[in-house]
């Protein structure tokens, strides 16, 4: 099991499983086979790394990436919109990274995601290892399109690929009554196509979301909305099968 080891003065962090040695300037840290969550573990000069378990958010921070993941910010809209719980089973098409996939699993979900990239769904196969949660969530390679005849129906769909319309067709036969389909999009085109194909096969509660989040700074002189980091990361759009 990884932990992060966080140096709290420094404000850094890195990630290491038991019986690991990380050298830096900060010393020689070797991490102890028993070590647990809480304990200080000293570098050979004395400098002290606090074992911390890892959090949604860290694995964002941590996992191999092999393209941009979802923003927690827009995990956590489909998360609140469709209520998974511990009792679904949700198919996840794009897996990218694995972020959305592993985030549904903590949550208790059982997950079937589908990544047409080999090396990308062998990262995600370990970074879900990482996440501690390879279990539940099965990676498959190759396009969930060619595999339809073959799934079961699901509680959630969620959606993150190009062609999420043609997907979005499809949802009646796979999802569950009053099962959800989330698509996202990071544009305008392909979140209407996918809205008019919601209402083209019946979908319910079709609804779209644009998320935009701005952190707040705060000094001296006032504060206000930072000007820095990205805003708007994409559409969401949410139907139901009724």
């Amino acid at each position: 099991m990884s932990l992060l080891f966080v140096h709290e003065a420094e404000s850094r962090e890195y990630l290491l499983t038991p019986g690991e040695t990380l050298e830096c300037d900060l010393g020689v840290l070797e991490v102890p086979e028993d070590v647990e969550p809480g304990e200080i573990v000293e570098s050979h000069i004395g400098e002290p790394f606090t074992a911390r378990k890892l959090r949604g958010p860290d694995l964002f921070n941590h996992f191999e990436r092999t393209g941009a993941p979802m923003m927690p910010r827009d995990i956590g809209l489909i998360v609140g919109h469709t209520g998974v719980s511990g009792e679904d089973e949700i198919l996840d098409a794009g897996t990218g990274t694995g972020v959305l996939s592993a985030y549904l699993a903590r949550c208790g979900a059982s997950v079937t995601t589908f990544e047409r990239d080999p090396e990308f769904a062998e990262v995600a196969r370990e970074n879900m290892e990482l996440a501690g949660v390879a279990d539940r969530v099965d990676v498959r390679t190759g396009d969930v399109t060619d595999q339809l005849g073959d799934l079961d129906r699901y509680d959630v769909v969620t959606l993150d690929t190009e062609d999420a319309p043609t997907m979005v067709e499809r949802t009646p036969n796979l999802l569950r009554d009053g099962g959800y389909v989330a698509v996202y999009s990071p544009f305008v085109e392909g979140t209407r196509d996918a809205v008019a194909a919601a209402h083209e096969v019946g979908l319910a509660e079709v609804e779209t979301l644009e998320t935009i989040q701005r952190e707040m700074d705060f000094d001296d002189r006032g504060s206000r909305p930072s000007t820095a980091g990205v805003g708007h990361t994409g559409y969401l759009t949410f139907a139901r099968r009724v």
